[in-house]
């Protein structure tokens, strides 16, 4: 039976850490959990730490500092190689990704290198989002999407499953991004590594308590590197 690890960075999400680690650890007996905290002031990798004790398929990583989505995720999927897990997904602690879900990616890794659970797949699957934010996702995928050629509707979903050819297709320590441009960037490196990408359609729901992590330099810093990746794109063409 196939292992996987369930990667999910925190800042300051003690309200919703523990109920999420509940319920993905009631959804498949085949994954396991790491949580990657960024120091906390609201000490959610003390209530990590305490579930810890009583969930053995809990781990925790403890980072000094707010260091962001990007090194965290690429911390998790060194973390899930050197421990030989076959698959590792991304995602958040908020219930913005629904753990329902889990069983439906699983299912198809024997068909796919990297799913991602899209909300633009079939329309727009996005439920409590004010009009602006709704309006600034759907317009950067489609530009990722038109820029990269990558022919992927939701080129910024933070909720993917990576097979472990997937992850080792990718040398995830070039990484210098975060955000939606960590996000793209994933997709585009598998993709271009000849890997198999599939979206299925998921229901993104707003997140129930904390704060977005959302900034103008995360959608600044996604806008040029899309830009590079066009030039990366067309160099390797001629």
């Amino acid at each position: 039976m196939k292992k996987g690890l369930v990667i999910i960075p925190t800042y300051n999400e003690a309200v919703n850490i523990e109920k999420i680690i509940y319920k993905l650890l009631s959804m498949s007996e085949t994954i396991d959990i790491l949580v990657i905290d960024d120091n906390s002031p609201d000490n959610t990798a003390d209530i990590v730490a305490r579930v810890q004790t009583r969930e053995k398929r809990v781990h925790l990583i403890r980072r000094a500092s707010k260091l962001g989505l990007g090194t965290a995720y690429v911390m998790g999927f060194d973390y899930a190689i050197k421990r030989a897990y076959d698959f590792a997904f991304e995602m958040d602690a908020d219930f913005s990704h629904n753990p329902g879900d889990i069983p439906r990616f699983i299912e198809l890794l024997d068909k796919a290198d990297l799913i991602i659970g899209s909300r633009y797949v079939h329309g727009v699957s996005v439920v409590n989002w004010p009009m602006k934010r709704l309006l600034l996702s759907y317009s950067a995928c489609w530009f990722a999407r038109v820029m990269t050629g990558i022919p992927i509707r939701d080129l910024t979903s933070g909720f993917k499953c990576y097979s472990r050819k997937a992850l080792e297709a990718v040398d995830w320590r070039t990484f210098q991004v975060d955000g939606y441009g960590f996000q793209i960037l994933s997709v585009f490196s598998v993709f271009h590594a000849g890997l198999n990408v599939k979206e299925i359609p998921i229901i993104f729901v707003e997140r129930r308590e904390g704060r977005s992590k959302m900034s103008k330099h995360i959608i600044w810093e996604a806008f040029w590197l899309v830009w590079r990746l066009r030039l990366r794109s067309m160099f390797k063409r001629r």
